[in-house]
């Protein structure tokens, strides 16, 4: 089964943590062992895993990705405006995967999975797919 998760995002680049989401889906699943894919199926969104505890991490990823891709280029030429978002997606990917371990995402002591919105305020889609190891 693959199971959607649909966000509201509120900001034009927002960083949502998606994580405990993910970890009721292991957990209503009842998987021990596994692997979750996340993919998300928009080409101005991405997803990835970082840092959580300090939030000027996701601050500082937020300025870099702007000072490399700034929202505004008079080269860009793409008729709709946002390239600069089309940019940062595909510099940080629309899919990750994580092992299951003990039913828990196989994460860092201090990551967390994040959506990253960079064409918002938006209602996005990401899709979780969970394969059970028994």
């Amino acid at each position: 089964m693959i199971y959607t998760l649909e966000i509201q995002t509120e900001k034009h680049t927002d960083f949502i943590d998606i994580t405990l989401d993910i970890n009721k889906l292991i957990n209503k699943e009842n998987i021990k062992e596994g692997i979750c894919f996340i993919y998300t199926p928009h080409t101005t969104a991405g997803i990835f895993i970082n840092e959580n505890s300090d939030p000027d991490v996701r601050n500082d990823i937020e300025y870099v990705l702007e000072k490399i891709f700034p929202w505004r280029d008079p080269n860009y030429r793409h008729i709709e405006g946002n390239s600069s978002a089309h940019l940062k997606s595909i510099l940080i990917g629309n899919q990750k995967f994580v092992f299951i371990e003990d039913s828990k995402l196989k994460l860092g002591t201090w990551e967390s999975i994040f959506f990253a919105e960079f064409d918002g305020p938006r209602k996005r889609r990401i899709y979780v797919k969970i394969i059970n190891h028994k």
